[in-house]
């Protein structure tokens, strides 16, 4: 392997981890935060460009350093997307923050590694299950309503029935087991 001079080497401190690498790195993937960062263009002009950005606080001119107030430990993945071109979700991140950190960082979610689609769709596959279950309960609908909601009608239309009667429908609902989607690719 080749010495790269000091030029070459970028220094970027994410939530207060420091990460050393090198603009050829992060020239991999064109159009990302990270990839302007490594352009050849003058670095007021980059400067400008990361202060209309939330999420980017300052670069320290003594250190080299570019400083993001954001999560360290997903960017320890993205920065390995980088490297490796593969990109893997963290088991211990929710979901919607790792989708929250693929955005800022410029990458899109159809990336992500087959090996880890299911974990990094899992909060969605959540959100739509519950969407099923999600009962206004204040919009006023009387027993009928709810029970063709449900599509318990015929349960519900006799006022006697038990509250388990009611609700059984949705907890196996709730509990059936559903094919997630496919991974991207």
């Amino acid at each position: 392997m080749g010495k790269f001079d000091d030029n070459e080497r970028i220094i970027l401190n994410v939530g207060g981890t420091r990460h050393e690498t090198y603009k050829s790195t992060l020239k991999t993937l064109p159009g990302t935060r990270l990839a302007l960062l490594a352009s050849d263009s003058d670095l007021d002009s980059v400067l400008d460009q990361l202060q209309q950005v939330p999420g980017f606080i300052e670069y320290n001119a003594r250190t080299n350093e570019y400083f993001f107030d954001r999560h360290p430990g997903v960017f320890a993945y993205v920065l390995n997307y980088y490297r490796t071109g593969k990109l893997h979700c963290p088991a211990d991140v929710c979901g919607p923050l790792f989708e929250e950190e693929l955005s800022f960082w410029g990458i899109d979610e159809t990336d992500v590694e087959p090996c880890c689609w299911m974990t990094y769709r899992q909060h969605r596959d959540a959100e739509e299950a519950l969407d099923v279950f999600e009962l206004n309960v204040d919009n006023g609908d009387d027993d009928d309503d709810v029970g063709k909601r449900l599509g318990i009608e015929d349960v519900a239309a006799d006022g006697s029935v038990s509250q388990w009667r009611k609700w059984q429908p949705v907890i196996w609902n709730l509990f059936e087991t559903r094919t997630p989607p496919a991974p991207p690719g």
